[in-house]
C-alpha cells in the first residue's frame, strides 16, 4: 500500500490515564518516520496534564462526552485521525468533516459506516503489549512497524513538570519512595497489609521517607484499612494532595514508584523513573499486556495463576507476590550515599 500523504495527525485517545500514557510512543514515532508532521492529541480533560508534558504532541484537545464533536474536527485541517480508543460519536463526527484517513478497529461495526482505514486486529486476544497494540493502527495507513518493547520505552517524550511543594517535599529526605496502593477499581491490587510491611521495612533505613498516594477518597480508605501505615513517623500521606500535574511532578522527582498496573506506574515508567509494577499472572491484565515500559521500569508477577481469585477486592493471585520479592528492588533504587553510608 503507497504510504499517504500525512501533515496533520490526530491521535484520539479517551480513556484512562494509563492507556492515554502508553499511546503517546505512537506520537513520538510519527514524528520520528513523518519530519515536520503535526501531531495532536485528543484526550479526556484528566488526563490532559499528562499530554501536555509529552514534547511529541503539537496540541491537546479536551473531550467529554457532553460535548460537541463536530466542533473538534471543524476547524482542525487534519488529514487523519487514528482511534485508538473507539467513540461512536468522534468517529461519526469525523466522517462528516470528510478527514481524509479515518483510522479504527474493524470489530467495532460503527467504524465501517465511519472510518475508510479499517485495523484488523484484537486487542483481548493478541500477545503483544498494549502500547504495541496501538502501532497496528498504522498499518491501514502503509506504515506496518511492530516496535521492540525496548524501542517503545524511547519514545514516551514525556517530561515531569517541576513544582517548588514538590521539591520542597523531596529534600526532607535523601530517599523518597511512592507507594500508590489504590487503583480506582480499575485493576488487581497488592494487599494494604503488604504495603503496610514493606513501609515497615523501609523504616529500618537512614532518611528514608515513604510518600502515599491516590486520591482524597482513597486515602480515607486505606486510613480506615490500614491504620497502621498511615501511623509510622515516616510516611506522609499526600493523597488528594496533588492535582494530575503535581503527581507527575512528584513521581518525577522520587527515588522510584510501586504500584499495580494503573496511570502513575505508567507515567512513571514514561518518565523514566525507577518503579515497579505489580500484576497477576492473568490474560489479559497480566505483565505482557500492561507491564511497566521504561528505561528503569519493572513488573513482578506470582509465578502462576491460583484457583481462588474472587476479583479485585481479594486477590490470592496478588497476595501471593512476597514483600521478600518486593522490598529488595525498591532498596536497590537508594542513592549511592545511602548505600555506601
Amino acid at each position: 500500500m503507497k504510504l499517504p500523504v500525512l501533515s496533520r495527525i490526530l491521535i484520539c485517545r479517551t480513556d484512562n490515564i494509563g492507556d492515554v500514557v502508553l499511546t503517546l510512543p505512537l506520537a513520538g514515532y510519527l514524528k520520528q518516520l513523518l519530519p515536520g508532521v503535526e501531531v495532536d492529541f485528543l484526550c479526556r480533560a484528566y488526563a490532559a496534564p499528562v499530554v501536555l508534558q509529552c514534547r511529541h504532541v503539537d496540541q491537546v484537545l479536551v473531550f467529554e462526552e457532553h460535548d460537541d464533536p463536530q466542533a473538534r474536527f471543524a476547524d482542525g485541517g487534519y488529514d487523519t485521525v487514528i482511534f485508538a480508543y473507539p467513540n461512536r460519536r468522534l468517529a461519526q463526527a469525523a466522517r462528516r468533516a470528510r478527514i481524509a484517513n479515518r483510522v479504527g478497529t474493524s470489530h467495532r461495526l460503527y467504524h465501517w459506516f465511519n472510518c475508510n482505514r479499517l485495523a484488523h486486529f484484537s486487542r483481548v486476544r493478541s500477545p503483544l503489549h498494549e502500547a504495541q497494540l496501538n502501532f497496528e493502527l498504522l498499518r491501514p495507513l502503509g506504515i506496518a512497524h511492530a516496535p521492540s518493547l525496548d524501542e517503545v520505552a524511547g519514545l514516551y517524550g514525556l517530561t515531569a513538570p517541576r513544582l517548588a511543594k514538590v521539591d520542597a517535599l523531596r529534600d526532607q529526605a535523601s530517599f523518597n519512595v511512592i507507594l500508590h496502593p489504590k487503583s480506582n477499581g480499575n485493576g488487581r491490587e497488592w494487599p494494604l497489609s503488604q504495603y503496610e510491611e514493606l513501609a515497615r521495612r523501609l523504616q529500618a533505613e537512614a532518611d528514608t521517607c515513604v510518600w502515599l498516594t491516590g486520591s482524597a477518597a482513597e486515602g480515607e480508605l486505606m486510613a480506615r484499612e490500614a491504620p497502621g501505615l498511615f501511623a509510622m513517623p515516616h510516611v506522609r500521606n499526600l493523597c488528594g494532595r496533588f492535582d494530575l500535574a503535581g503527581l507527575t511532578a512528584l513521581i518525577g522527582v522520587a527515588d522510584g514508584l510501586v504500584a499495580s498496573g494503573t496511570g502513575p506506574l505508567h507515567v512513571g515508567a514514561a518518565l523514566g523513573r525507577p518503579v515497579l509494577g505489580l500484576f497477576p499472572p492473568i490474560k489479559p491484565i497480566d505483565i505482557g499486556r500492561w507491564g511497566a515500559l521504561g528505561l528503569r521500569a519493572r513488573s513482578l508477577c506470582a509465578a502462576q495463576r491460583c484457583a481462588s481469585c474472587t476479583g479485585v477486592a481479594a486477590c490470592s493471585c496478588m497476595s501471593a507476590i512476597s514483600v521478600d520479592t518486593v522490598a529488595p528492588v525498591v532498596l536497590g533504587w537508594r542513592p549511592q550515599q545511602l548505600k555506601e553510608a
